[in-house]
């Protein structure tokens, strides 16, 4: 199983989901500190930084807000998934990390087909691209050991617009293992 850690999330995450939203092509990115934290420059004012804050930006620019939640119960759960992921997914380093993880997601997902229930959301789209790596990563063991993620995993990969040139991760249809003898 990979380890969650990556050089500096967002700057490549952003520019997917730009490009999924339909914005323009132009936005001027850049990091900023130790751990590469995304800065957008805007024209007016100082630049955004972080990227869930830049990604709620830019999903307000596109008029997409419903991808934040309609209710303010759905807005506060996609919020909790965005913290989850920059407080949790972004900066996690271990296999032990990884695999606390994908256990508290596949509990989740467990009745759910998306992270805010039965709705697709930004926090969906962040959620996949900071697993991306790791689930490209896993056998075909390890993935059947979390098959609510990736059931979700493989629904959000074909969403339209989502994956984009990410490369495709492959689940095999049918168990390979089974309790009956």
């Amino acid at each position: 199983m990979a380890a969650v850690a990556r050089p500096g999330p967002g700057v490549e995450e952003l520019v997917l989901l730009e490009k999924l939203l339909g914005l323009p092509k132009g936005s001027k990115y850049g990091v900023r500190g130790e751990r590469k934290v995304p800065v957008l420059q805007t024209n007016n004012g100082p630049g955004l930084t972080g990227i869930m804050t830049i990604a709620a930006y830019l999903v307000k620019q596109a008029k997409k807000e419903q991808l934040l939640g309609s209710t303010a119960e759905e807005k506060a759960i996609v919020q909790q998934w965005l913290e989850y992921r920059v407080t949790q997914v972004d900066v996690s380093s271990s296999k032990e990390d990884t695999r606390i993880i994908l256990k508290d997601l596949n509990i989740h997902l467990e009745d759910k087909v998306y992270l805010a229930g039965n709705i697709f959301t930004l926090a969906d789209i962040l959620m996949y691209y900071g697993l991306h790596h790791v689930m490209v990563e896993l056998t075909v063991q390890e993935k059947e050991n979390y098959l609510n993620v990736s059931r979700w995993f493989n629904h959000i990969q074909h969403y339209p617009g989502v994956r984009q040139h990410l490369s495709n991760v492959v689940f095999i249809k049918n168990r390979l293992y089974t309790n009956a003898h």
